[in-house]
This record gives structure tokens, C-alpha cells and sequence, in this order.
């Protein structure tokens, strides 16, 4: 799945500025925020495209006649 390896892809590239945001750099503190509103969009793409394959699995809803 494609989405996943581009979250790992981002996790892997954040590591770097979160070791110096613990050192108490201020700008790696920044960088890492942002990354982590990026990993946090790749994984609600990674949760719709499961839905997307559940869906497909379970073939066309039927719903009840009210």
C-alpha cells in the first residue's frame, strides 16, 4: 500500500528534528509539529483507503425498505 510507505517514509524523516527538539531546539520543535500534522494525514488516508478495500470486499450495501 502505497499510503503506508509514505508514512513510514515521513516517521523515518521526523526522527532526526525530534532528537534535537528534545534537545531544546526551538526551530527542530517547530519542524516537528508540522511533520506531525503530515504523519497525522497520511494515516486518515491509510484508515479511508481501508475502509475503501472493506467496502469493496463487502460488495454493494443493501439497506432495509422503511
Amino acid at each position: 500500500m502505497q499510503e503506508f510507505e509514505r508514512l513510514k517514509q515521513l516517521v523515518q524523516e521526523a526522527e532526526d528534528d525530534i532528537q534535537k527538539a528534545e534537545g531544546g531546539n526551538k526551530a527542530a520543535q517547530t519542524r516537528v509539529r508540522k511533520q506531525m500534522q503530515d504523519i497525522k494525514a497520511a494515516a486518515q488516508s491509510i484508515r479511508e483507503k481501508c475502509l475503501e478495500l472493506r467496502d469493496k470486499a463487502d460488495g454493494p450495501e443493501t439497506k432495509p425498505a422503511r
